[in-house]
C-alpha cells in the first residue's frame, strides 16, 4: 500500500484513503468534499489526523497511510500502514463497548470514554499493512 500522495483521495470503491507518514514536513489539505462532507487531513512522519465537518474522525502517532477507510452505523474498517508502530485513535460513539480486529484476529473488546474516543496500539512493519475493524457491539 503506497502513501497517499495527493494527501486524501477518494478510492474506486467509495471508500477514502489519507496519510503520508514519509513526510518530514507538515503537510495538509483542506475542503476536501466527500460524500457531502468536508474533510480536512494533516500529516507528515509524526502524525495523521483526520476531521469530517471540523470534528476529529482519526489519529495516529507516528504519521501513518491510511487506506479503503469506511464507516458505517456499527463498523470502522481501514488499512494502516507506517515506519514503526502506531497509536490510533478514533472517534466512535460516546461511551460504547467495541470489538477490535487485527488482521482478522480478535484483540478484544474496548469501551469508548466519554468523549467517544478508542485507542488502539498497532504492531506496524514498514511496507506492509495491517487490517483493522472495530465492530460495536
Amino acid at each position: 500500500m503506497p502513501v497517499v500522495n495527493e494527501l486524501i483521495r477518494i478510492e474506486d470503491d467509495g471508500t477514502i484513503s489519507f496519510g503520508n507518514y514519509k513526510l518530514t514536513e507538515k503537510s495538509k489539505l483542506d475542503n476536501f468534499e466527500y460524500k457531502g462532507d468536508i474533510y480536512k487531513v494533516k500529516t507528515h512522519d509524526e502524525i495523521t489526523k483526520l476531521e469530517r465537518n471540523g470534528l476529529f474522525v482519526y489519529e495516529s502517532v507516528p504519521g501513518t497511510a491510511v487506506s479503503h477507510f469506511a464507516v458505517d452505523d456499527t463498523t470502522v474498517k481501514f488499512s494502516v500502514e507506517g515506519a514503526k508502530d502506531a497509536q490510533v485513535t478514533l472517534q466512535l460513539e460516546d461511551d460504547c463497548e467495541y470489538e477490535v480486529f487485527v488482521d482478522g484476529a480478535a484483540v478484544g473488546g474496548m469501551k469508548t470514554n466519554l468523549s467517544g474516543k478508542l485507542v488502539v496500539s498497532v504492531e506496524l512493519n514498514q511496507d506492509e499493512a495491517a487490517q483493522i475493524k472495530v465492530t460495536k457491539r
